[in-house]
């Protein structure tokens, strides 16, 4: 068998198609959640809070700061040392808030199959029980002497 052959099986195969499926899907969903958390949790949490919730422009000047400069943009310019936690503090509460965004929509996932599974179909009733009850029914009717 040629390797072009060997490809072609190996591409086409459901597997290789499920997953494909799955990352376009899932980066899509991402995209989802990203917005969900950066446009609707984190203004409300902005909100409750009483100001804005951003901490990219945190840093400390390591070593001398000789024009005693106040903002992130003019340390950057200036070549200064920066330690820059701030932006790691905004990533670390954005993951934070998607995986448990993420969290609560498998929980609820999950409960509806609970749900589905919990509610099975009702076994028919075997033929044998359905015709001693027509016949029951049929006595039951039958004029009494």
């Amino acid at each position: 068998m040629g390797m072009v052959q060997e490809f072609k099986e190996f591409a086409l195969k459901g597997n290789m198609m499920d997953l494909a499926v799955g990352v376009i899907i899932g980066g899509a969903f991402g995209k989802i959640i990203d917005s969900l958390v950066k446009d609707v949790i984190m203004p409300l949490i902005s909100w409750i809070l009483g100001g804005e919730v951003d901490f990219t422009n945190m840093f400390l000047i390591l070593g001398d700061n000789p024009n005693n400069i106040q903002t992130l943009e003019a340390a950057k310019e200036a070549g200064l040392n920066i330690f820059h936690y701030g932006n790691f503090i905004t990533i670390l509460i954005n993951f934070i808030l998607l995986a448990f965004v993420v969290f609560l929509l498998v929980k609820a996932m999950n409960n509806m199959r609970r749900k589905e599974e919990a509610a099975p179909e009702p076994e028919a009733t075997p033929e044998d029980i359905e015709l001693l009850r027509e016949i029951r029914d049929q006595l039951k009717n039958r004029p009494q002497p």
